[in-house]
């Protein structure tokens, strides 16, 4: 474990995951025939609250499960990787459903059925004890506004890519998104980011000049579901215990690389031992 521990609270979605393997994607118009058929947890909030407790942090997940067995199979998961649930809600709605294409390359495809997500609410939470608050797009603009604003210090993961106001971006101390997502928006306005080039590692940029940039260790990928929740996670969690951008983005590459060599996002997320074993000098 870190020498401390970091308090991160993570506000954002929770699905049940239908992952089918693939040998290739399928395009438009065409059907395929795929593998067999997984039901898992996941959700970018409840992958990154996942990632975060494995990493070291203290974690508590904000958000909303449907009454059925999907929002079983979340609690599970969030009992199993010792994620606190004290401002999980349960929803009238069916839990968030994704449904995932993988190929053999590890590529990925994916298509989200929000569901209770839709009813994520902020009422009663602490926000005092959280160093950092992690966010993403899953659920309503409004919601991750709120969060942003309540925070000691946020971190937006700008995912799934969306319009996305001034106001939220001048209240995120980090954002991050991948090299997709970064063409939806002018990193010149926004204090500080990062970007994430998936095998090509990723960089951090203040008003959209680059500062530092790491490479990303050489894996045999099995599975690339949940590894830019990972390095989201990861990034935090560094970021709430003081570490500098270099040390933060070196320390996150290497979660995320480690996140894809087992299938699933929640099924085993690299832990800090795992992650130093793996980290050279920066």
């Amino acid at each position: 474990m870190p020498e401390h521990f970091a308090s991160i609270g993570v506000v954002g979605s929770a699905n049940a995951d239908v992952i089918v393997r693939c040998h290739t994607l399928p395009r438009p118009g065409e059907t395929i025939l795929g593998g067999e058929l997984l039901l898992v947890p996941g959700g970018k909030g409840a992958n990154q609250a996942c990632a975060a407790a494995a990493l070291g942090g203290s974690v508590e997940f904000i958000g909303a499960i449907g009454e059925d067995g999907n929002g079983e199979l979340l609690r599970d998961s969030f009992s199993k990787h010792r994620v606190g649930t004290r401002f999980l809600r349960n929803s009238h709605q069916p839990t968030g459903t994704a449904l995932i294409a993988v190929e053999d390359s590890g590529e990925n495809l994916i298509v989200v059925a929000p569901g209770a997500n839709s009813d994520v609410s902020l009422v009663d939470v602490d926000w005092s004890k959280f160093d950092v608050v992690i966010s993403q797009m899953e659920i309503k603009p409004e919601v991750v506004l709120e969060a942003a604003r309540s925070a000691k210090k946020f971190v937006l993961n700008a995912a799934p890519i969306s319009e996305i106001s001034d106001e939220l971006l001048n209240e995120c101390d980090v954002l991050i998104v991948n090299e997709t997502e970064a063409q939806s928006i002018n990193l010149n306005r926004v204090p500080f980011s990062v970007v994430t080039y998936g095998k090509n590692g990723a960089a951090c940029f203040e008003f959209g000049t680059e500062l530092v940039r790491a490479a990303a260790p050489r894996v045999d990928v099995v599975d690339s579901v949940g590894a830019g929740d990972t390095f989201v996670a990861a990034y935090a969690v560094r970021f709430a215990l003081g570490e500098s951008p270099t040390q933060c983005l070196h320390y996150a590459v290497i979660a995320g690389a480690l996140a894809t060599l087992n299938p699933g996002a929640q099924g085993a997320p690299p832990t800090h031992e795992e992650v130093l074993s793996w980290l050279q000098p920066a």
